[in-house]
């Protein structure tokens, strides 16, 4: 099981998950005649040899002897094991010449040779042994026991602090040069996987909302589109649906709301196609014409989408993007900075194989923006106590300028947008 942040977020706090009603299930049924999207093919071997030999020019060149990188998406990337985390190390030890070792327990290396896509041998460990000695080994084997080593960012301290143990006079480093340098810039192949997870959502968001009515609670909104999304071809870990005054908040309210006439309506789901994702949020009303209020922050929202669009321009920092929207929407009476009313949270995150991964479209982000990066665009208004307006679209960079993998909408009368393919 991988957790993800709709996952973490749908399970805890103020926003547990809220069960169905009655009211959902006949429309839930009509998602069964939805047919299936076309889905671009999955990320071949070949891609990930291609991806192994970038890493290891990288870690040459910035003087690397290896990167450790344990269970979760970067695992996935560079070997195709998908893995969850435990108490139990699985974990690729890449060198900056050579092949990887996959290191994981004795009893699970038949699934986790299943998905190995790479040249590597696996070695076990028994449930009495440190798979850390395993690493330190291995290390030895290849003249790097005093590093540098690189270990990716995500990594759990058990092992730094393990591995320290069986090499005390190793030096660890960041890994980020090698593998935020790799996942950031995304192939042809990993951009058509996005797109067909986007395009997925978004049909998904136009078969649910005319399904919506009142008195329907966000679980049973969510229910729609987790249905939709699913039945199209999208793997889908639930979503994020806001109502009312929860919308004020960019992850909701602990109270519960339901649906009714003028009721302010935030979706913020995305899906999964073959471990690519999509994140795309829409703003509604419902079953009334929106007030002025309304209107004129959803028209600044988009406004505010369309700022950020023309920052993103290669060469620039990303934090300059943030910066272009937060001088405008600071000169139309918000804020200043993260204030509220107003933006109070970054306008974009990475996205690829995570919904959100680095970087981020902040402020202080000196990252610069180069072809084949991706990111959402979200610069939401929230008025506390009042409601919030988020419209939520991902774009990639080009060297020609950002395209996006979905069009943001035109207006409330039209609100869902197009696909940027």
């Amino acid at each position: 099981m991988q957790f993800t942040r709709r996952s973490l977020i749908a399970g805890a706090g103020a926003l547990s998950a809220v069960p169905m009603t009655g009211m959902a299930r006949a429309a839930i049924e009509e998602a069964r005649d939805l047919k299936p999207v076309a889905l671009p093919p999955a990320i071949a071997p070949a891609e990930r040899l291609t991806r192994i030999a970038k890493a290891q020019r990288l870690m040459r060149a910035n003087g690397i002897g290896a990167v450790i990188v344990e269970s979760g998406p970067s695992l996935d990337y560079f070997t195709g094991v998908r893995w969850w985390r435990s108490e139990r190390l699985t974990a690729v030890v890449i060198p900056s010449s050579g092949d990887a070792i996959i290191v994981t327990p004795f009893f699970e290396k038949p699934s986790v040779g299943e998905s190995l896509t790479i040249p590597a041998e696996i070695r076990t460990w028994d449930e009495d042994e440190d798979p850390l000695r395993l690493v330190a080994g291995f290390l030895r084997e290849r003249n790097i026991a005093g590093g540098p080593v690189g270990i990716e960012e995500t990594n759990r301290y058990f092992i730094v602090d393990r591995l320290r143990a069986s090499l005390p006079s190793l030096r660890m480093v960041s890994a980020n040069p090698v593998v935020r340098a790799c996942r950031m810039v995304k192939s042809p192949t990993e951009i058509s996987l996005m797109q067909a997870a986007s395009d997925i959502t978004l049909a998904a968001f136009r078969h649910a909302w005319p399904r919506v009515k009142a008195g329907m609670t966000r679980g049973d909104i969510d229910g729609l589109i987790g249905a939709a999304t699913r039945a199209l071809g999208g793997e889908y870990d639930g979503g994020l649906v806001l109502l009312g005054e929860a919308t004020a908040y960019p992850h909701g309210s602990g109270k519960r709301h339901v649906i009714e006439r003028g009721t302010n309506v935030l979706f913020d789901c995305g899906c999964s196609v073959h471990g690519y994702q999509s994140d795309i949020s829409r703003s509604f009303v419902w079953g009334a014409d929106p007030t002025k209020e309304q209107r004129k922050v959803w028209d600044q929202v988009a406004r505010g989408q369309k700022i950020a669009f023309a920052a993103a321009r290669v060469g620039r920092t990303a934090g300059s993007v943030d910066d272009a929207v937060r001088a405008a929407y600071t000169a139309w009476g918000y804020g200043p900075g993260y204030k509220l009313p107003g933006l109070s949270h970054r306008t974009g995150h990475g996205i690829g194989m995570e919904g959100h991964e680095p970087v981020n479209l902040v402020h202080g982000e000196t990252t610069p923006l180069a072809p084949g990066m991706c990111f959402s665009n979200e610069p939401g208004i929230y008025l506390p106590g009042k409601f919030g307006i988020r419209l939520e679209d991902c774009f990639r960079v080009t060297a020609s300028g950002p395209r996006w993998f979905s069009v943001p909408p035109a207006s409330l009368e039209e609100p869902f947008g197009r696909s940027g393919a």
